[in-house]
């Protein structure tokens, strides 16, 4: 099993070292098409040149909520950061209005609902027991 696993690692190198060529916009110092033949005809020494001389390199990871390219960095001015809702006077002012329409609305059908039940009371025929 053992005398196997030269094979597997030379494999697996092989095949990461193409997939990441492949998947790769603009390659270092070869064009693509190369490097895809330097790692095919020779397999180990070719996907450790493509490791070492071929992949592009890293940029510094940018920490922004959206996915970010070369031309669309930050902005040029920074915006005021906006408040939650729960941290804005004006939007928790905006609630207790709406609150207070709220429960007004509920008593007015609370009062109609009892002038219903009132006015069937009264209507309904008495019986003669």
């Amino acid at each position: 099993m053992i005398r196997y696993l030269p094979f597997l690692i030379e494999i697996a190198l092989l095949v990461y070292c193409l997939i990441d060529c492949i998947q790769t916009d603009v390659p270092r110092n070869l064009s693509k098409t190369t490097w895809v033949f330097v790692i095919i005809l020779l397999p180990v020494v070719g996907g450790i040149a493509w490791l070492v001389a071929g992949r592009p390199e890293r940029q510094a990871a940018r920490n922004v909520p959206w996915p970010s390219t070369q031309t669309a960095g930050f902005p040029e001015y920074e915006r005021p950061r906006t408040t939650s809702p729960d941290d804005d006077p004006d939007f928790l002012a905006g609630m207790r209005t709406s609150d207070d329409k709220h429960e007004k609305m509920l008593k007015d059908w609370e009062a109609q609902l009892r002038d219903r039940e009132q006015q069937l009371k009264a209507d309904e025929p008495r019986d003669q027991a």
